[in-house]
């Protein structure tokens, strides 16, 4: 390791080629000491020549807090092949003497940061709030993807995430796999499983469970246009539409019924509508409206 005066470790130790052979020691005896990410790339891989300047600035603004080497497969396969490596750009990050985090393909410079600055033992916690920001913006312009992919890095700095565990889960309730969003909810520790966030998922998991007891949604509509005063037929349409995840109109046919009859079947659509809010989330539009019409049919 070359160093000036003792003190910092010249750019071309931060960020240098690698070889099979000088693995060992430039990778896993290097790691006992400072972390080492392992770049596989090849000058043919369009996604390498896109990973590469952002995660080289990312070690060079970490001081020599983390090392980067690049290593082409196709004139060094052998390290590659034994760690499996099958498509490239793949990083590896080695900390002492073992590879403790990865990842695949080109991501985004933000991600890119984040993945170095966690390495290099920088305080994360402040990075955490603009995530879940994010994500939540995603979910909003219908970027699924992208809402996965932020919460997945705020479970990376904080495994104990109720909003991300919650957000996780709420995405495989959204694509109908119940089991999935369950087994994500399961990640909540024990002294966080009544949190509104773990709740409201909860909640909107056991309405979805529902889905295969309740009737048709468009013969219930139809029931309930037939006859608007048939308050068990709306009932139903309501439990068959939050089933299938239509909170919102599941929402409006219980305030329906509840501004018919408030006491209807000793007040099963209002415990039915605040179900549906949990389900929702208390910031969700549909909490929001629903509770504003609530309030307006039971104090008129």
């Amino acid at each position: 390791m070359t160093f000036i005066d003792g003190a910092a470790p010249l750019e071309t130790d931060i960020v240098k080629d690698g070889t099979d052979q000088g693995f060992m020691a430039e990778v896993v005896e290097q790691s006992r000491s400072t972390p080492v990410i392992v770049d596989f790339w090849a000058p043919w891989c369009g996604p390498c020549k896109t990973l590469g300047p952002p995660l080289e600035r990312a070690v060079r603004s970490a001081g020599g807090k983390v090392r980067l080497v690049k290593i082409n497969i196709d004139e060094n396969p052998g390290v590659a092949g034994q760690l499996g490596v099958r498509s490239i750009p793949a990083v590896y990050a080695f900390d002492q003497g073992r590879p403790i985090d990865g990842f695949m393909g080109a991501i985004p410079e933000s991600q890119i940061k984040l993945f170095v600055d966690r390495l290099a033992g920088a305080d994360m916690t402040a990075e955490i709030e603009p995530l879940l920001a994010q994500a939540a913006e995603s979910i909003q312009l219908g970027d699924i993807g992208g809402a996965a992919q932020a919460f997945t890095v705020v479970l990376q700095l904080d495994p104990t995430n109720t909003k991300a565990i919650a957000g996780m889960a709420r995405i495989a309730l959204s694509a109908g796999d119940i089991e999935n969003a369950q087994e994500i909810l399961a990640m909540a520790p024990p002294e966080k499983i009544n949190d509104p966030d773990i709740a409201g998922v909860r909640a909107a998991i056991e309405l979805a469970g529902n889905a295969a007891n309740v009737g048709d949604n468009d013969e219930l509509g139809a029931k309930v246009t037939a006859n608007p005063n048939d308050l068990e037929a709306r009932f139903e349409y309501a439990e068959a539409l939050s089933a299938r995840g239509d909170l919102e109109a599941a929402s409006d046919q219980l305030l329906t019924i509840i501004e018919k009859n408030r006491d209807w079947n000793e007040g099963a659509a209002r415990s039915q509508l605040l179900k549906i809010f949990e389900a929702a989330g208390p910031m969700s539009d549909v909490t929001k409206q629903g509770r504003r019409k609530l309030s307006a049919i039971l104090f008129s």
